[in-house]
């Protein structure tokens, strides 16, 4: 099913809708009946315990994991469609992971420009200029010509993080993207997140880091054992959290 143009989108509209999803993997259900909504422009978290299901549950968005049941539709598509047009929700979204899945032989640049090139077979003049912008962009201008291995973790996951700009996404996902950095690097990838959100992208976030989903986010979703226990604003969710379940968690984080 071909996406609607997110510019038909108001803010008051969900370009994300995530509806009764379950997901099991065997016997084992991770997901367990998962609804929510993100409007466009809206910076939203999911937090919770390891173990919890919020990895796969962004997966899931991105259709790398299939689910087992309920819908998922991102900006018109429908992500369970066995006729999913998989380029045509890349194009809409964009993920960056844990671990950054950069190619160890191809320069920042080269990285960065190589899913417009060969995925969507644009000018190549065209996609290098956009490339060394969006370095530019995440303050990585003069790394263009560096190696993977040349680079910080930090630097690297930026890199990752302009790869993923480089398809021009509607709405882009973070998998717990600074899990893997040393300390000092972590704030360099947030920062570069704060931006994106405060241009108006619409971001969805797995994430531990709390005070950044604190600052950050517009809402923010605790999931435990594959459900979702308790959401709201930030300011509400970790000041007066309701459940149980959530207050332990935010004194074990806090």
């Amino acid at each position: 099913m071909a996406g609607i143009p997110p510019s038909t989108w108001t803010s008051d509209q969900p370009i994300v809708r995530v509806s009764d999803v379950h997901k099991s993997f065997g016997t084992f259900e991770v997901l367990k009946g998962i609804s929510f909504d993100v409007r466009k422009g809206e910076v939203v978290c999911i937090i919770g315990p390891s173990g919890s299901g919020k990895s796969t549950l962004i997966r899931c968005i991105n259709a790398l994991v299939p689910v087992t049941s309920g819908t998922i539709r991102v900006a018109g598509i429908e992500v369970a469609d066995p006729k999913l047009d998989k380029l045509a929700l890349r194009r809409t979204v964009g993920m960056v992971f844990q671990q950054y899945n950069l190619f160890p032989h191809k320069t920042a640049l080269a990285n960065v420009m190589m899913a417009p090139l060969h995925v969507l077979g644009q000018n190549r003049a065209e996609v290098e200029v956009r490339a060394r912008a969006l370095l530019a962009k995440v303050r990585l201008a003069g790394k263009e010509d560096a190696y993977p291995g040349e680079l910080s973790g930090g630097q690297q996951q930026r890199v990752a993080i302009a790869r993923s700009l480089a398809m021009r996404p509607d709405v882009m996902l973070f998998d717990e993207v600074t899990a893997a950095l040393d300390p000092e690097t972590v704030k360099e990838v947030l920062v570069t997140i704060r931006e994106l959100a405060e241009e108006g992208m619409t971001c969805l976030l797995v994430t531990h880091e709390m005070n950044f989903a604190r600052e950050v986010a517009d809402h923010v979703y605790f999931t435990d054992r594959g459900v979702i226990v308790e959401h709201g604003p930030p300011a509400t969710l970790f000041s007066a959290a309701q459940d149980e379940r959530t207050r332990r968690f935010l004194s074990q984080v806090l």
